[in-house]
């Protein structure tokens, strides 16, 4: 990614001009289809099943299905390289993976309308998942149209489309995930007719990217490249090297999946020896494969026509070195010019910052729904103040928030929003010694609503510049894979906390506000180069 020029910096009445943009309005409609998802399979499905009277245990460990948003970063080349039939020459490479994800969220959410958690728990998993596998596509779409659509080189309107995204996202998540939980409190409606209905908001929401342009870029040209680089080194070196490499990208993704989903198949006196190995299997992997790319990198240089000629080239290689070098450039390529762009310390500083800063915002998130109705909350009572009123805050506030990036950077915004992110969770605690005050609920929502957005809005507009637009698809949901699989894995064991704690909800939450410290120790080691480039955004 090419340095931007240094632009002056924007009044606040031409920030709040921003908004009027019309890319920006089809950014929160987008985000609106992205955020709906996790209310189907997260607060919809947690009070369904607690209405059915499964154990916390059970509601903690249900929310493995989410996963699926930690490992779309294995398939999110896919969205960027292949075109699908028929619908991709229609509508584009980003509005046709958009608008066949949300056609099968539907029909997943559909068919769970069928089925009864209690008597069949394990296929309601199961449908569950493959909505969650058909979300996170969909959520790698939308992400890559976003940042495709806005320009490159104006931080500022990338700050601006990440609160628009944000404030859709919360408005899917919570807006209209509080229907489901107001629906099912009246008369004639149960959950099997909810989720008939939140299939259908889904379908009206693909009319959003139905009459929206395909954003224009060089992707295909800069794929051209790396794979003229990829091809001419197979030419002077042999294909003996590529063949190892494709084998070690095959190895690595199932291993990968393999490990993320608990090793199934080995015993459970087995399972410690083999995450340790795993995990070490896949660093190694990446390191050689990483200083293969790299030295392909330095050893081809190629003149600058002949990126031009590449596509003529390519198809004169042989079928083999063609295969090879797709794989290559699909899977490994965006990882490999990654660490390139930003050195090897910072990238993987960067990682680890966005593996630890949302940890204890994940676990209050899961157990939030089981926590009110212990404490005696009903369910209007969730819908109204967890999800209405935390809808409106977290809007407000991510316009708010995106202006101070704008003006302050992001780095700032990141130490602000991890700060008080931590606050917010002791007000819940608070709220555990007092008991179903929906005055204090009210003071906690609008509290986390607000840390909720300001972090936010900072971190998506941070992850979205460090993209190159090669590779969009790829390298964002890499680095929001990294975050969620901390949130998400982790945060599974939030019922378990809970139980291990007899029950102690404001203990609980007070270890969750001391898990953001780690990731701010972090950030502060790391300052100097993250406001490099900060500045540069």
């Amino acid at each position: 990614m090419t340095t931007p020029p240094a632009q002056p910096a924007r009044s606040f009445f031409d920030t709040f001009k921003l908004y009027l943009d019309r890319r920006l309005l089809r950014v929160y409609g987008l985000g609106l289809a992205s955020g709906f998802p996790w209310a189907m399979i997260g607060s919809a499905m947690t009070a369904w099943l607690a209405e059915e009277g499964l154990s916390r245990s059970s509601i903690g460990f249900f929310g493995f299905i989410f996963v699926a948003y930690s490992i779309n970063f294995l398939w999110s080349p896919l969205v960027d390289r292949v075109r699908l039939p028929v619908l991709g020459k229609l509508l584009g490479q980003r509005r046709s993976w958009i608008i066949l994800m949300q056609c099968l969220v539907a029909l997943c959410c559909w068919m769970i309308a069928s089925v009864q958690p209690s008597e069949s728990l394990s296929v309601a998993k199961t449908l569950a998942f493959a909505l969650a596998l058909a979300a996170a596509t969909l959520d790698i779409s939308i992400d890559a149209f976003r940042i495709d659509s806005l320009p490159e080189d104006d931080g500022g309107l990338m700050a601006a489309g990440s609160a628009m995204a944000t404030s859709g996202w919360w408005t899917g998540f919570a807006g209209m995930g509080a229907l489901p939980l107001l629906l099912v409190d009246l008369d004639g409606w149960g959950w099997s007719g909810v989720y008939q209905f939140m299939a259908i908001l889904m379908l009206l929401l693909a009319l959003v990217p139905l009459f929206s342009p395909e954003p224009k870029t060089l992707r295909e040209t800069s794929q051209a490249t790396s794979e003229q680089r990829y091809l001419s080194y197979f030419n002077q070196a042999g294909t003996g090297d590529g063949m190892l490499m494709t084998m070690a990208v095959m190895l690595l993704i199932a291993m990968s999946v393999w490990m993320i989903i608990g090793f199934p198949g080995l015993a459970d006196s087995a399972l410690e020896l083999a995450y340790g190995l795993g995990a070490v299997m896949i660093a190694v992997l990446l390191v050689w494969l990483l200083r293969c790319l790299w030295q392909i990198n330095h050893t081809v240089s190629l003149h600058p026509m002949d990126s031009v000629a590449s596509g003529s080239h390519g198809l004169a290689a042989p079928m083999k070195n063609r295969v090879m070098t797709w794989v290559l450039v699909s899977f490994v390529e965006p990882l490999a010019e990654f660490f390139r762009r930003n050195g090897v310390s910072l990238a993987l500083s960067i990682l680890m910052f966005i593996f630890l800063f949302k940890i204890g915002e994940a676990f209050l998130g899961r157990m939030s729904i089981v926590f009110y109705k212990e404490v005696g909350f009903t369910n209007s009572d969730i819908a109204v103040y967890s999800k209405l009123v935390s809808w409106w805050v977290t809007i407000i506030f991510s316009l708010i928030g995106s202006v101070v990036t704008i003006h302050y950077g992001v780095l700032r915004g990141l130490f602000i929003g991890g700060l008080a992110m931590a606050a917010s969770n002791l007000m819940f605690a608070l709220l555990a010694f007092v008991g179903p005050s929906k005055g204090l609920l009210l003071s906690a929502v609008i509290v986390d609503g607000f840390t909720t957005a300001w972090s936010t809005v900072a971190f998506v507009a941070f992850l979205s510049m460090m993209c190159d637009r090669a590779f969009t698809a790829s390298q964002y949901a890499l680095m929001a894979s990294i975050g969620t699989l901390g949130r998400t894995f982790l945060a599974s064991y939030s019922g378990w906390m809970v139980d291990e704690l007899a029950g102690n909800w404001a203990l609980f939450f007070v270890v969750t506000a001391l898990m953001v410290l780690p990731s701010l120790l972090l950030l502060y080691r790391i300052r100097h180069r993250l406001r490099a480039l900060s500045e540069e955004f």
